[in-house]
């Protein structure tokens, strides 16, 4: 609950996503090596040159995807599993949740992280992230883990209309940046935010 109140004190205010960052014990997710440092806001390494994020950019990302939406989010589709975290806390926000991993180590590791939490809507995918998951689509929110030089277009295509898309992205200025895709009716309106560091965004299955 520090780690609530810290998030607090860095700008997160919806309600419901302060109540599933206090709800999913991130101690589970790291190394018991590393746990005494579980509730810091910091990234910590969770194998495979992988990283878990920082609980505030956690927060962050999906507070923007439930951005002035009532209720529960619908069904998202999560780029990037890692080690399950985020995974566990989009569950608890959204009605459904499909989470891909191109690496199957940390696959296999989501898997068992999560496997107590026995999470029904969440739905744990082995592919190639890039691709996106056409069978489940189209989704209300679309999450990346994984920053890349553009927006892959099957994530657009796959992106329900009135639905939203966060991502790191390489922008113009050639650094990092979070960046909000709304799907309307009329088209897709980007919207770049702060610089943020992300592992890099990558194609195939390893």
């Amino acid at each position: 609950m520090a780690m609530v109140r810290k998030l607090e004190t860095h700008g997160i205010r919806h309600p419901a996503v302060l109540a599933a960052m206090g709800k999913v014990e991130r101690h589970r997710f790291v190394d018991s090596a590393l746990a005494n440092q579980a509730y810091e806001d910091t990234s910590l390494p969770i194998g495979l040159g992988q990283t878990i994020s920082k609980p505030s950019v956690v927060a962050r990302m999906i507070e923007l995807l439930c951005h002035d939406r009532p209720g529960k989010l619908g069904r998202v589709l999560e780029i990037g599993t890692g080690c399950g975290y985020q995974a566990a806390v989009l569950s608890v926000v959204a009605t459904e949740v499909y989470s891909m991993e191109r690496l199957r180590g940390l696959h296999e590791r989501a898997r068992e992280n999560l496997r107590l939490l026995r999470l029904a809507n969440l739905h744990l995918l082995m592919g190639d992230g890039m691709l996106g998951f056409a069978k489940g689509a189209p989704y209300a929110a679309i999450i990346a883990a994984a920053g890349g030089n553009d927006i892959p277009q099957a994530w657009l295509e796959q992106l329900a209309v009135g639905g939203r898309l966060v991502a790191p992205t390489v922008t113009a200025t050639g650094q990092q940046n979070l960046v909000v895709v709304d799907k309307t009716a009329r088209g897709l309106v980007r919207t770049e935010l702060e610089a943020v560091h992300f592992v890099p965004l990558k194609s195939g299955i390893g």
